[in-house]
């Protein structure tokens, strides 16, 4: 039988981020979810079915069969979808109602990587690794503010493990919506994480959770 959720993804960081929640739900509540590949490479996203899902073209999109189909695209926006129906007891994030203010912090670090680091960083990624010309400004500029961007979560790490949360923090949506970029820091042409030390244990924390280590194997 088909399960209630299926996500059209890819390996990729924003494929990452959602396959990721998807697998903590899973160890959490037990939910279950299909997967179907999408190869980028042959574009199969901008087929006309896709679109249909998504007008944008891109992975991931999630399909709730549990509600007449609903689609879900923008990877931030899915999180945040799965979060609201499949994470009723708040595990990955906080009640807007009763804990306001977590949950305005989670949101602000949620667009911050949103806005700043996914889009910076895929700029830095391209002109380092896929970019069929050598540019030297475009890989300067992006990897440099690539690297200003991972300086701001530094700051915000200082006296935290998490990015949002009281106290020293809680592990949350604000978390793993941005690590999986990271996570491919070398093709920025970042060799290493060392110039970060707080930043560097975030990731290494967060990524050594079974969670996340199963939803980086997908698809």
């Amino acid at each position: 039988m088909p399960a209630g959720l299926v996500l059209y993804t890819a390996a990729t960081p924003n494929g990452h981020k959602v396959s990721v929640f998807l697998e903590e739900l899973k160890a959490a509540y037990g939910l279950q979810y299909d997967v179907e590949r999408i190869d980028i490479s042959k574009n199969t996203q901008k087929e006309p079915w896709f679109i249909k899902l998504n007008p944008n073209g891109r992975i991931p999109v999630l399909v709730d069969r549990n509600r007449n189909n609903f689609p879900v695209f923008e990877s931030a926006a899915i999180l945040l979808y799965l979060q609201h129906h499949y994470d009723k007891e708040n595990k990955f994030a906080f009640d807007k109602d009763s804990d306001p203010d977590n949950w305005s912090e989670m949101i602000q670090w949620i667009f911050f990587a949103h806005g700043g680091v996914g889009p910076m960083q895929g700029q830095a990624n391209h002109f380092n690794k896929y970019a069929p010309e050598d540019i030297p400004y475009g890989k300067k500029r992006y990897t440099e503010e690539t690297k200003r961007l991972y300086g701001v979560l530094e700051i915000r790490l200082q006296d935290r493990d998490y990015l949002a949360g009281p106290g020293r923090g809680v592990y949350s949506l604000a978390d793993l919506n941005v690590i999986p970029w990271i996570r491919f820091h070398k093709i920025a042409a970042i060799e290493s994480l060392d110039e970060w030390p707080r930043l560097k244990a975030w990731v290494e924390r967060s990524v050594a959770r079974p969670g996340f280590q199963a939803g980086i194997n997908v698809p």
